[in-house]
């Protein structure tokens, strides 16, 4: 019964999500389709992924909306109670990607920047995942098969490395869910887009919970004015 209420609550508040997005018009705008940014390399890897093309809902895909938040343009702001992700552009508007988010007691908060940046990077995982998640391998060579996907973005504080990061995915049917081990997933379409508008240095605001948007409390941004940008 209690995973019954939650999905209905889970549909719930993903219909009115969407709802809330259609609210506010404005002037489309119109922009390169997402394979305009794949590499040769990028094209081959996707065309042969190990895993079936997800259907991202409507409102996970990407959009541009209005942006009501004072970060300068350039930084990237994750809201994980709405499974949101925002570059914030010039003009009050921000690029907003649907991604996956660490579990609830997994997730990271606070302000890092961007430390490095990779193209289909490998992945080693750290030994509090091997514990979580159990017979994992030591090392994952990089492909459409890695758990990082095509891109990663290396988020640190100084100069250390906070073991977070913003990364592809093999597993694009969870965009939207809070399932990961703290990092941030996108689709790997999505995350080669943010790689190339993302500089290193730049800075990556992840709110904590409670401190962001949900369908009952819209507070970072509304209004979709395009997706599939």
């Amino acid at each position: 019964m209690i995973d019954k209420a939650k999905k209905r609550t889970a549909v719930l508040l993903l219909v009115m999500g969407a709802a809330l997005a259609g609210c506010a018009g404005g002037t489309q705008t119109i922009e390169p389709a997402p394979e305009a940014n794949l590499t040769p390399r990028d094209k081959k890897l996707l065309a042969n992924a190990p895993y079936a093309q997800a259907s991202i809902p409507e409102a996970y895909m990407r959009h541009i909306v209005d942006y009501h938040r004072k970060e300068a343009p350039g930084t990237v702001v994750v809201d994980p109670d709405a499974r949101y992700l925002y570059y914030v552009m010039p003009g009050g508007k921000a690029i907003r990607y649907g991604v996956t988010v660490g579990e609830e007691a997994l997730v990271f908060s606070g302000v890092a920047k961007v430390g490095r940046k990779e193209e289909w990077p490998s992945w080693t995982p750290t030994q509090n995942i091997k514990q979580r998640l159990g017979n994992i391998p030591d090392f994952v060579a990089p492909g459409p098969h890695n758990p990082m996907g095509a891109r990663g973005l290396y988020l640190y504080t100084g100069n250390k490395d906070t073991l977070y990061r913003i990364h592809g995915t093999n597993q694009p049917e969870y965009i939207g869910s809070a399932i990961s081990s703290g990092c941030i997933r996108m689709t790997n379409e999505d995350v080669i887009d943010l790689f190339n508008r993302v500089k290193i240095g730049s800075s990556v605001v992840v709110l904590a919970a409670g401190q962001g948007d949900s369908p009952f409390n819209p507070r970072v941004a509304f209004g979709a004015i395009d997706h599939n940008m």
